[in-house]
Protein backbone atom coordinates (compact mmCIF):
# COMPACT_ATOMS: atom_id res chain seq x y z
CA UNK A 1 0.00 0.00 0.00
CA UNK A 2 2.76 2.56 0.89
CA UNK A 3 4.32 1.80 -2.42
CA UNK A 4 1.35 2.63 -4.26
CA UNK A 5 1.15 5.74 -2.98
CA UNK A 6 4.80 6.68 -3.50
CA UNK A 7 4.21 5.63 -7.08
CA UNK A 8 1.15 7.76 -7.49
CA UNK A 9 2.94 10.56 -6.20
CA UNK A 10 5.84 10.07 -7.98
CA UNK A 11 3.88 10.33 -11.17
CA UNK A 12 1.91 13.74 -9.65
CA UNK A 13 5.46 14.87 -9.70
CA UNK A 14 5.89 14.06 -13.09
CA UNK A 15 3.37 16.14 -14.33
CA UNK A 16 4.04 19.32 -12.86
CA UNK A 17 8.03 18.97 -12.76
CA UNK A 18 8.89 22.80 -13.39
CA UNK A 19 11.22 23.50 -16.47
CA UNK A 20 14.79 23.76 -15.27
CA UNK A 21 14.10 20.27 -13.38
CA UNK A 22 12.56 18.59 -16.71
CA UNK A 23 15.72 19.40 -18.60
CA UNK A 24 17.42 17.59 -15.68
CA UNK A 25 15.40 14.71 -16.26
CA UNK A 26 16.09 14.69 -20.15
CA UNK A 27 19.68 16.79 -19.90
CA UNK A 28 21.02 14.69 -23.27
CA UNK A 29 17.79 15.90 -25.22
CA UNK A 30 18.67 19.22 -27.46
CA UNK A 31 16.32 21.66 -28.94
CA UNK A 32 14.50 20.44 -31.42
CA UNK A 33 15.51 23.23 -33.74
CA UNK A 34 18.80 21.42 -33.84
CA UNK A 35 17.12 18.34 -35.37
CA UNK A 36 18.79 15.85 -33.45
CA UNK A 37 19.97 12.60 -35.55
CA UNK A 38 17.86 9.80 -34.97
CA UNK A 39 20.09 7.64 -33.49
CA UNK A 40 20.35 10.06 -30.63
CA UNK A 41 17.15 10.62 -30.89
CA UNK A 42 16.22 7.13 -30.07
CA UNK A 43 18.60 6.99 -26.89
CA UNK A 44 16.69 9.95 -25.31
CA UNK A 45 13.80 7.78 -25.58
CA UNK A 46 15.40 4.88 -24.33
CA UNK A 47 16.53 6.88 -21.12
CA UNK A 48 13.71 8.54 -20.55
CA UNK A 49 11.76 5.24 -20.75
CA UNK A 50 14.68 3.82 -17.92
CA UNK A 51 14.10 6.80 -15.60
CA UNK A 52 10.69 7.03 -15.68
CA UNK A 53 10.12 3.42 -15.16
CA UNK A 54 12.64 4.01 -12.10
CA UNK A 55 10.61 6.77 -10.02
CA UNK A 56 7.17 4.58 -10.63
CA UNK A 57 9.01 1.72 -9.95
CA UNK A 58 7.73 -0.16 -13.56
CA UNK A 59 3.59 0.39 -12.50
CA UNK A 60 1.68 -0.40 -15.39
CA UNK A 61 -0.75 2.31 -14.86
CA UNK A 62 1.86 4.82 -14.33
CA UNK A 63 3.13 3.58 -17.63
CA UNK A 64 0.06 4.58 -19.62
CA UNK A 65 0.08 8.32 -18.23
CA UNK A 66 4.00 8.01 -19.34
CA UNK A 67 2.93 6.81 -22.72
CA UNK A 68 0.67 9.67 -23.20
CA UNK A 69 3.02 12.61 -22.12
CA UNK A 70 5.80 10.55 -24.73
CA UNK A 71 3.00 10.87 -27.55
CA UNK A 72 2.55 14.70 -26.67
CA UNK A 73 6.44 15.34 -26.08
CA UNK A 74 6.63 13.34 -29.69
CA UNK A 75 4.22 15.50 -31.26
CA UNK A 76 5.79 18.83 -29.90
CA UNK A 77 8.98 17.56 -31.52
CA UNK A 78 7.23 16.45 -35.20
CA UNK A 79 5.82 20.04 -34.95
CA UNK A 80 9.05 22.09 -34.94
CA UNK A 81 10.86 19.66 -37.64
CA UNK A 82 10.10 22.29 -40.36
CA UNK A 83 11.48 20.91 -42.92
CA UNK A 84 10.19 17.04 -42.32
CA UNK A 85 6.55 18.87 -42.28
CA UNK A 86 7.59 20.45 -45.49
CA UNK A 87 8.17 16.68 -47.00
CA UNK A 88 5.61 15.24 -45.02
CA UNK A 89 3.38 17.88 -46.44
CA UNK A 90 4.42 17.55 -50.21
CA UNK A 91 1.78 15.15 -51.78
CA UNK A 92 -1.34 17.19 -50.13
CA UNK A 93 0.37 20.51 -52.05
CA UNK A 94 0.24 18.14 -54.98
CA UNK A 95 -2.79 16.89 -54.49
CA UNK A 96 -4.09 20.19 -53.95
CA UNK A 97 -2.69 21.97 -56.60
CA UNK A 98 -3.79 18.85 -59.48
CA UNK A 99 -7.46 19.27 -57.59
CA UNK A 100 -7.36 22.89 -58.48
CA UNK A 101 -5.73 22.14 -61.95
CA UNK A 102 -8.80 19.88 -62.03
CA UNK A 103 -11.59 22.55 -61.16
CA UNK A 104 -10.18 24.79 -63.63
CA UNK A 105 -10.85 21.97 -66.42
CA UNK A 106 -14.46 20.95 -64.98
CA UNK A 107 -15.02 25.43 -64.90
CA UNK A 108 -14.10 25.32 -68.96
CA UNK A 109 -16.12 22.06 -69.22
CA UNK A 110 -19.00 23.55 -67.44
CA UNK A 111 -18.68 27.22 -69.08
CA UNK A 112 -19.33 24.97 -72.92
CA UNK A 113 -21.92 23.21 -71.09
CA UNK A 114 -24.01 26.09 -70.00
CA UNK A 115 -23.15 28.03 -73.16
CA UNK A 116 -24.35 25.26 -75.44
CA UNK A 117 -27.57 25.02 -72.95
CA UNK A 118 -28.22 28.47 -73.66
CA UNK A 119 -27.53 27.52 -77.49
CA UNK A 120 -30.19 24.71 -77.23
CA UNK A 121 -32.69 27.04 -75.24
CA UNK A 122 -32.26 29.65 -78.33
CA UNK A 123 -32.48 26.85 -81.23
CA UNK A 124 -36.13 25.49 -79.35
CA UNK A 125 -36.93 29.59 -79.21
CA UNK A 126 -36.43 30.10 -82.54
CA UNK A 127 -38.39 26.76 -83.76
CA UNK A 128 -41.05 27.66 -81.56
CA UNK A 129 -41.32 31.29 -83.42
CA UNK A 130 -41.21 29.06 -86.56
CA UNK A 131 -44.10 27.48 -85.44
CA UNK A 132 -46.30 30.12 -84.50
CA UNK A 133 -45.50 32.03 -87.80
CA UNK A 134 -46.41 28.97 -89.99
CA UNK A 135 -50.02 28.41 -87.84
CA UNK A 136 -50.67 31.99 -88.24
CA UNK A 137 -49.59 31.52 -92.50
CA UNK A 138 -52.37 28.40 -91.92
CA UNK A 139 -54.82 31.02 -90.94
CA UNK A 140 -54.15 33.88 -93.03
CA UNK A 141 -53.70 32.37 -96.50
CA UNK A 142 -57.00 31.88 -97.60
CA UNK A 143 -57.11 35.29 -96.80
CA UNK A 144 -53.99 36.87 -98.69
CA UNK A 145 -52.92 34.13 -100.79
CA UNK A 146 -50.80 36.73 -102.76
CA UNK A 147 -48.47 37.58 -99.45
CA UNK A 148 -46.93 34.08 -99.56
CA UNK A 149 -46.59 33.76 -103.06
CA UNK A 150 -49.72 31.35 -103.41
CA UNK A 151 -51.44 31.89 -107.40
CA UNK A 152 -54.71 31.47 -105.70
CA UNK A 153 -58.21 33.51 -105.85
CA UNK A 154 -59.20 34.94 -102.20
CA UNK A 155 -62.29 33.72 -100.67
CA UNK A 156 -61.81 31.02 -103.01
CA UNK A 157 -63.27 28.00 -100.20
CA UNK A 158 -66.08 30.43 -99.97
CA UNK A 159 -67.13 30.21 -103.46
CA UNK A 160 -66.48 26.67 -103.64
CA UNK A 161 -69.35 25.88 -101.13
CA UNK A 162 -71.60 28.28 -101.98
CA UNK A 163 -71.18 27.03 -105.76
CA UNK A 164 -71.72 22.98 -104.69
CA UNK A 165 -74.54 24.22 -102.67
CA UNK A 166 -76.11 25.29 -105.85
CA UNK A 167 -74.79 22.55 -107.84
CA UNK A 168 -76.39 20.09 -105.74
CA UNK A 169 -79.97 20.96 -106.68
CA UNK A 170 -79.54 21.61 -110.07
CA UNK A 171 -78.05 18.40 -110.38
CA UNK A 172 -81.09 16.26 -108.62
CA UNK A 173 -83.08 18.26 -110.82
CA UNK A 174 -81.50 17.33 -114.25
CA UNK A 175 -81.86 14.02 -112.98
CA UNK A 176 -85.54 14.21 -112.11
CA UNK A 177 -86.06 16.29 -115.59
CA UNK A 178 -84.34 13.79 -117.35
CA UNK A 179 -85.54 10.83 -116.56
CA UNK A 180 -89.29 11.83 -116.65
CA UNK A 181 -88.58 12.96 -120.34
CA UNK A 182 -86.53 9.81 -121.18
CA UNK A 183 -89.59 7.42 -119.89
CA UNK A 184 -92.17 9.86 -121.58
CA UNK A 185 -90.43 9.74 -125.25
CA UNK A 186 -89.16 6.66 -125.32
CA UNK A 187 -91.54 4.03 -123.12
CA UNK A 188 -94.50 5.66 -122.06
CA UNK A 189 -98.39 5.41 -123.69
CA UNK A 190 -100.13 8.68 -123.13
CA UNK A 191 -103.85 8.26 -122.83
CA UNK A 192 -106.51 11.40 -124.09
CA UNK A 193 -107.75 11.58 -120.56
CA UNK A 194 -104.40 12.81 -119.23
CA UNK A 195 -103.38 16.62 -118.84
CA UNK A 196 -100.44 17.21 -120.93
CA UNK A 197 -97.57 18.35 -118.55
CA UNK A 198 -98.78 15.63 -116.23
CA UNK A 199 -98.00 13.66 -119.55
CA UNK A 200 -94.54 14.76 -119.85
CA UNK A 201 -93.37 15.06 -116.40
CA UNK A 202 -94.20 11.55 -114.66
CA UNK A 203 -93.71 11.52 -111.00
CA UNK A 204 -93.30 7.59 -110.94
CA UNK A 205 -91.35 8.04 -114.30
CA UNK A 206 -88.51 5.89 -112.42
CA UNK A 207 -90.59 3.34 -110.41
CA UNK A 208 -92.42 2.66 -114.01
CA UNK A 209 -89.74 1.83 -115.78
CA UNK A 210 -88.86 -1.04 -113.60
CA UNK A 211 -91.60 -2.10 -113.12
CA UNK A 212 -91.42 -2.37 -117.50
CA UNK A 213 -88.14 -4.21 -117.08
CA UNK A 214 -84.47 -4.34 -116.21
CA UNK A 215 -84.01 -2.68 -119.56
CA UNK A 216 -86.42 0.59 -119.43
CA UNK A 217 -84.96 0.95 -115.52
CA UNK A 218 -81.42 0.99 -116.31
CA UNK A 219 -81.85 3.18 -119.51
CA UNK A 220 -83.90 5.86 -117.57
CA UNK A 221 -81.68 5.67 -114.14
CA UNK A 222 -78.17 6.03 -116.53
CA UNK A 223 -79.35 8.66 -118.89
CA UNK A 224 -78.93 11.56 -116.64
CA UNK A 225 -75.38 10.59 -116.03
CA UNK A 226 -74.31 10.56 -120.17
CA UNK A 227 -75.61 14.30 -119.98
CA UNK A 228 -73.67 14.65 -116.39
CA UNK A 229 -71.13 13.00 -118.13
CA UNK A 230 -71.19 15.48 -121.27
CA UNK A 231 -70.99 18.24 -119.05
CA UNK A 232 -67.74 16.92 -117.18
CA UNK A 233 -65.96 16.94 -120.95
CA UNK A 234 -66.94 20.16 -121.65
CA UNK A 235 -64.67 21.23 -118.05
CA UNK A 236 -62.46 19.23 -119.34
CA UNK A 237 -61.72 20.45 -122.11
CA UNK A 238 -62.43 24.34 -121.12
CA UNK A 239 -59.11 23.49 -119.20
CA UNK A 240 -57.03 24.27 -122.22
CA UNK A 241 -57.04 26.94 -124.10
CA UNK A 242 -57.28 26.17 -127.75
CA UNK A 243 -58.90 26.05 -130.66
CA UNK A 244 -59.50 22.34 -130.67
CA UNK A 245 -60.66 22.40 -127.54
CA UNK A 246 -63.29 25.44 -128.09
CA UNK A 247 -64.48 23.11 -131.64
CA UNK A 248 -64.68 20.14 -129.19
CA UNK A 249 -66.69 22.47 -126.38
CA UNK A 250 -69.18 23.81 -129.18
CA UNK A 251 -69.52 20.33 -130.80
CA UNK A 252 -70.72 18.64 -127.56
CA UNK A 253 -73.13 21.53 -126.83
CA UNK A 254 -74.74 20.93 -130.04
CA UNK A 255 -74.65 17.00 -129.42
CA UNK A 256 -76.39 17.93 -125.81
CA UNK A 257 -78.73 20.63 -127.91
CA UNK A 258 -79.91 17.58 -130.77
CA UNK A 259 -80.40 14.80 -128.21
CA UNK A 260 -82.37 17.58 -126.19
CA UNK A 261 -84.39 18.45 -129.22
CA UNK A 262 -84.72 14.52 -129.93
CA UNK A 263 -86.42 13.92 -126.83
CA UNK A 264 -89.00 16.99 -126.64
CA UNK A 265 -89.88 16.00 -130.76
CA UNK A 266 -90.91 12.19 -129.16
CA UNK A 267 -92.98 13.66 -126.44
CA UNK A 268 -94.42 16.22 -128.68
CA UNK A 269 -95.14 13.64 -131.82
CA UNK A 270 -96.84 11.24 -129.34
CA UNK A 271 -98.90 14.01 -127.75
CA UNK A 272 -99.47 15.26 -131.54
CA UNK A 273 -100.63 11.64 -132.61
CA UNK A 274 -103.10 11.45 -129.66
CA UNK A 275 -104.64 14.64 -129.74
CA UNK A 276 -104.62 14.71 -134.51
CA UNK A 277 -107.82 14.92 -136.43
CA UNK A 278 -108.48 13.26 -140.44
CA UNK A 279 -107.40 16.54 -141.39
CA UNK A 280 -104.11 17.32 -139.30
CA UNK A 281 -101.28 16.92 -141.24
CA UNK A 282 -98.32 14.18 -140.35
CA UNK A 283 -96.06 15.49 -137.87
CA UNK A 284 -92.96 16.82 -138.77
CA UNK A 285 -89.99 19.41 -137.69
CA UNK A 286 -91.87 22.34 -139.60
CA UNK A 287 -95.01 21.64 -137.10
CA UNK A 288 -92.80 20.83 -133.69
CA UNK A 289 -91.44 23.95 -133.56
CA UNK A 290 -94.87 26.06 -134.04
CA UNK A 291 -95.45 23.89 -131.27
CA UNK A 292 -94.55 25.33 -127.48
CA UNK A 293 -94.37 22.30 -125.26
CA UNK A 294 -91.63 21.14 -127.63
CA UNK A 295 -89.41 24.87 -127.01
CA UNK A 296 -90.19 24.19 -123.31
CA UNK A 297 -88.81 20.57 -122.88
CA UNK A 298 -85.78 21.78 -124.90
CA UNK A 299 -85.20 24.91 -122.99
CA UNK A 300 -86.10 23.37 -119.81
CA UNK A 301 -83.72 20.31 -119.97
CA UNK A 302 -80.96 22.16 -122.31
CA UNK A 303 -80.38 25.82 -120.48
CA UNK A 304 -80.49 24.40 -116.81
CA UNK A 305 -78.43 21.97 -118.61
CA UNK A 306 -75.87 24.43 -119.45
CA UNK A 307 -76.34 26.27 -116.18
CA UNK A 308 -75.46 23.42 -114.35
CA UNK A 309 -71.75 23.58 -116.61
CA UNK A 310 -71.15 26.66 -115.78
CA UNK A 311 -72.35 26.13 -112.01
CA UNK A 312 -69.98 22.89 -112.26
CA UNK A 313 -67.21 24.63 -113.77
CA UNK A 314 -67.38 27.38 -111.84
CA UNK A 315 -67.12 25.06 -108.59
CA UNK A 316 -64.09 22.94 -110.12
CA UNK A 317 -62.07 25.62 -110.86
CA UNK A 318 -62.89 27.29 -107.00
CA UNK A 319 -61.86 24.05 -106.01
CA UNK A 320 -58.95 24.33 -107.75
CA UNK A 321 -58.49 27.38 -106.43
CA UNK A 322 -59.03 25.86 -103.26
CA UNK A 323 -56.47 23.04 -103.26
CA UNK A 324 -53.70 25.43 -104.26
CA UNK A 325 -54.65 26.86 -100.62
CA UNK A 326 -55.18 23.50 -99.02
CA UNK A 327 -51.89 22.39 -100.32
CA UNK A 328 -49.66 24.90 -98.63
CA UNK A 329 -51.53 24.48 -95.72
CA UNK A 330 -51.25 21.09 -95.39
CA UNK A 331 -47.30 21.38 -96.31
CA UNK A 332 -47.03 24.08 -93.25
CA UNK A 333 -48.65 21.59 -91.21
CA UNK A 334 -46.36 18.98 -92.05
CA UNK A 335 -43.59 21.46 -91.53
CA UNK A 336 -44.68 22.24 -88.28
CA UNK A 337 -44.80 18.78 -87.24
CA UNK A 338 -40.91 18.40 -88.36
CA UNK A 339 -40.46 21.68 -85.96
CA UNK A 340 -42.08 19.70 -83.75
CA UNK A 341 -39.80 16.78 -83.86
CA UNK A 342 -36.58 18.67 -83.97
CA UNK A 343 -38.06 20.28 -80.20
CA UNK A 344 -38.20 17.11 -79.15
CA UNK A 345 -34.84 16.10 -80.11
CA UNK A 346 -33.42 19.71 -78.77
CA UNK A 347 -35.28 18.88 -74.90
CA UNK A 348 -33.37 15.53 -75.26
CA UNK A 349 -30.18 17.39 -75.70
CA UNK A 350 -31.15 20.01 -73.19
CA UNK A 351 -32.00 17.33 -70.48
CA UNK A 352 -28.34 15.29 -71.07
CA UNK A 353 -26.67 18.74 -71.10
CA UNK A 354 -28.40 19.29 -67.59
CA UNK A 355 -27.77 16.01 -66.27
CA UNK A 356 -23.82 16.76 -67.13
CA UNK A 357 -24.31 20.89 -65.91
CA UNK A 358 -25.30 18.72 -62.88
CA UNK A 359 -22.35 15.95 -62.96
CA UNK A 360 -19.86 18.59 -63.56
CA UNK A 361 -20.68 20.68 -60.75
CA UNK A 362 -21.22 17.58 -58.51
CA UNK A 363 -17.61 16.71 -59.29
CA UNK A 364 -16.59 20.76 -58.83
CA UNK A 365 -17.99 20.83 -55.52
CA UNK A 366 -16.52 17.56 -54.21
CA UNK A 367 -12.62 19.18 -55.42
CA UNK A 368 -13.18 22.01 -53.58
CA UNK A 369 -14.05 20.20 -50.33
CA UNK A 370 -11.03 18.05 -50.74
CA UNK A 371 -9.00 20.99 -51.59
CA UNK A 372 -10.46 22.28 -48.06
CA UNK A 373 -9.29 19.41 -46.64
CA UNK A 374 -6.26 19.36 -47.98
CA UNK A 375 -5.23 23.01 -46.87
CA UNK A 376 -6.50 22.20 -43.48
CA UNK A 377 -4.07 19.11 -43.33
CA UNK A 378 -1.57 22.02 -44.72
CA UNK A 379 -2.42 24.32 -41.92
CA UNK A 380 -2.08 21.11 -39.38
CA UNK A 381 0.41 19.09 -38.07
CA UNK A 382 0.77 15.77 -39.78
CA UNK A 383 2.82 13.80 -37.36
CA UNK A 384 3.93 10.08 -38.18
CA UNK A 385 2.78 7.61 -36.09
CA UNK A 386 4.53 4.86 -37.32
CA UNK A 387 7.35 6.89 -36.44
CA UNK A 388 6.15 7.55 -33.11
CA UNK A 389 5.86 3.75 -32.72
CA UNK A 390 9.84 3.55 -33.33
CA UNK A 391 10.05 5.73 -30.50
CA UNK A 392 7.78 4.77 -28.38
CA UNK A 393 9.65 0.98 -28.55
CA UNK A 394 12.40 2.75 -27.44
CA UNK A 395 11.10 4.41 -24.50
CA UNK A 396 9.57 0.88 -23.54
CA UNK A 397 12.56 -1.34 -23.86
CA UNK A 398 13.78 1.46 -21.50
CA UNK A 399 10.98 0.79 -18.92
CA UNK A 400 11.46 -2.93 -19.48
CA UNK A 401 15.20 -2.78 -18.52
CA UNK A 402 14.71 -1.35 -15.54
CA UNK A 403 12.52 -3.89 -14.52
CA UNK A 404 14.40 -6.73 -15.45
CA UNK A 405 17.46 -5.09 -14.03
CA UNK A 406 16.29 -3.34 -10.80
CA UNK A 407 13.54 -3.65 -9.63
CA UNK A 408 13.22 -5.86 -6.83
CA UNK A 409 10.68 -8.02 -6.67
CA UNK A 410 10.46 -12.58 -7.52
CA UNK A 411 10.60 -13.56 -11.13
CA UNK A 412 7.23 -14.22 -11.33
CA UNK A 413 6.10 -11.05 -9.99
CA UNK A 414 8.20 -9.34 -12.22
CA UNK A 415 6.83 -11.14 -15.38
CA UNK A 416 3.63 -10.58 -14.97
CA UNK A 417 4.30 -6.78 -14.17
CA UNK A 418 6.17 -6.86 -17.35
CA UNK A 419 2.99 -8.42 -19.03
CA UNK A 420 0.78 -5.72 -17.78
CA UNK A 421 2.99 -3.10 -19.08
CA UNK A 422 3.12 -4.62 -22.64
CA UNK A 423 -0.89 -4.46 -22.58
CA UNK A 424 -0.49 -0.80 -21.86
CA UNK A 425 2.06 0.02 -24.51
CA UNK A 426 -0.26 -1.89 -27.45
CA UNK A 427 -2.89 0.02 -25.68
CA UNK A 428 -0.97 3.19 -26.48
CA UNK A 429 -0.32 2.59 -29.65
CA UNK A 430 -3.77 1.49 -30.76
CA UNK A 431 -5.20 4.29 -29.36
CA UNK A 432 -2.88 7.21 -31.27
CA UNK A 433 -3.18 5.01 -34.46
CA UNK A 434 0.42 3.50 -34.41
CA UNK A 435 -0.95 0.18 -34.85
CA UNK A 436 -2.77 0.90 -37.97
CA UNK A 437 -2.19 0.78 -41.44
CA UNK A 438 -2.06 4.84 -41.66
CA UNK A 439 1.23 6.02 -42.19
CA UNK A 440 0.22 9.57 -40.37
CA UNK A 441 -1.96 11.88 -38.18
CA UNK A 442 -3.21 14.86 -38.64
CA UNK A 443 -3.79 17.70 -36.52
CA UNK A 444 -5.95 20.43 -37.64
CA UNK A 445 -4.80 23.91 -36.80
CA UNK A 446 -8.46 24.28 -34.81
CA UNK A 447 -7.00 21.88 -32.80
Amino acid sequence: MNAMTTNIKNLFRLKTVPADENENHFPNIEPAENEVTEESRKRTYHESGYRDGTRNSGNHTALSICLDAIYSKFQNEEKQLVEKQSKLKEPYLNEQKNKETEIKGLTVSLDNKEEKLNNISEDIKNVQNKIEGLKFEINDLPRNPEAYSVNAKKGASTKFWIGLILLIPISLYLFTFYISTSYSAFFKSFDANGNIIQSVLDAQAFNKAWAEGPLEGAFVTLIPFVFLGLGYLIHMFGENKSFGNYAKIALLFIITFVFDAILAYEIESKLYELNKTFESLPFDLKIAFTKNQFWGIIFAGFIVYIIWGLVFDFVMKEHKEKDKIKNEQIRRQKDILIHQERILDFEKQKEEVRNSIGSIKELIAKAKGRIEELQNIIDGVIIPTKDYKLYASEYMQGWITFMSEKLAVSQSVKQEMIEECKKQYNYNLNKVGANSDSQNSVYMSVL
